[in-house]
């Protein structure tokens, strides 16, 4: 077994840890502490940019929704009368950035998740230095600016900070990394402007969101089509996620008899792995159709899903943006 399938079992209840995680995570544990208190002291500078900035984000890792959210809260704060943008480091590219996303952009060069935010409509710029990226979408007209996957990057000073949580999993066994999937500790959350929960059941604290399906595009063509269609036939599932079972799981919830292909997070597909040896469809997320689609075999299929939050949480995110302006 992989290391990374053993620790994962470790976090979420499955095994015992390895001895060695407790003292690495007592080590990361005070680095992380060190890190923040330089961030509050001014030793490490932050920067603040000239429109309101909220950050997506989550305190463990994995898979816990932050992009389908992401792309929600761009249709709503548009909906609202701002012009949003999104800033990503990017992950899985090549690209260091800073630079926009042009017209059919490469997610061998920007990244998977840049490119299906960007494939919303949505302005998107990558980099390392996330706020000389977030100052190339203030150039192009962006007067508010949505920092994917940002709670940890304490570099870009933020006036909304949203927690995404798996309402599934939701924080493992509660121990930092190694020892358990924490990037940060819980009292993390005390700090942030609304917790996000995606799936399960949320608390009296938290904001219930849940991600709507049930349609399939086809890589191959304009066709579209309900996922019963696929009801009670095999398919091979496919997914590069934070995490898959997520994704098998919904599809066998709609009485499909899924052969699972898991494949790490942000995984660089080549051809080769989407030939099964036979002509059963391949259903596989958005994310993941973004890298496939130029070799996909013609009976591929993306899974598209939106994020459905209450309507109270975008007014009550839209408000603090424009307090934000006018303090500004």
């Amino acid at each position: 077994m992989a290391l990374a399938d053993t620790l994962a079992e470790a976090w979420y209840g499955k095994r015992a840890a390895p001895w060695w995680t407790a003292p690495l995570a007592a080590l990361y544990g005070g680095v992380t502490r060190l890190r923040r208190r330089l961030y509050r002291a001014g030793w490490l500078s932050s920067v603040r940019l000239p429109v309101p900035v909220a950050v997506v984000g989550n305190v463990s890792v994995g898979g816990t929704g932050k992009t389908p959210l992401t792309i929600a809260l761009v249709e709503a704060l548009r909906a609202r009368g701002f012009r949003p943008g999104v800033v990503s480091r990017g992950y899985g590219g090549a690209e260091t950035g800073p630079a926009l996303l042009g017209e059919r952009p490469d997610p061998a060069r920007f990244g998977d998740e840049p490119c299906l935010i960007h494939a919303a409509g949505t302005p998107v710029a990558v980099g390392r230095d996330r706020p000389a990226a977030a100052r190339l979408l203030i150039e192009a007209g962006c007067d508010v600016i949505l920092a994917d996957d940002g709670l940890q990057h304490y570099r870009l000073r933020r006036d909304v900070e949203i927690c995404v949580i798996d309402g599934a999993r939701r924080f493992g066994n509660g121990r930092l990394l190694p020892a358990g999937p924490l990037r940060e500790p819980l009292a993390r959350l005390d700090e942030v402007d609304f917790r996000v929960c995606n799936g399960g059941d949320a608390t009296a604290d938290e904001v219930p969101m849940r991600l709507e399906g049930g349609m399939a595009r086809a890589l191959h063509g304009a066709t579209v089509q309900t996922l019963d269609a696929f009801r009670g036939q095999p398919v091979h599932a496919l997914a590069g996620i934070g995490h898959p079972e997520r994704f098998f799981d919904d599809l066998r919830a709609r009485g499909i008899e899924v052969l699972a292909h898991p494949f790490p997070d942000h995984h660089a597909y080549s051809p080769g792995e989407l030939d099964f040896g036979d002509s059963l469809p391949v259903l596989m997320t958005e994310k993941d159709a973004v890298k496939c689609a130029a070799f996909a075999p013609p009976q591929s299929w993306a899974v598209p899903v939106r994020a459905v939050l209450p309507e109270a949480f975008f007014d009550a995110v839209a408000a603090k943006l424009v307090q934000a302006r006018r303090a500004s």
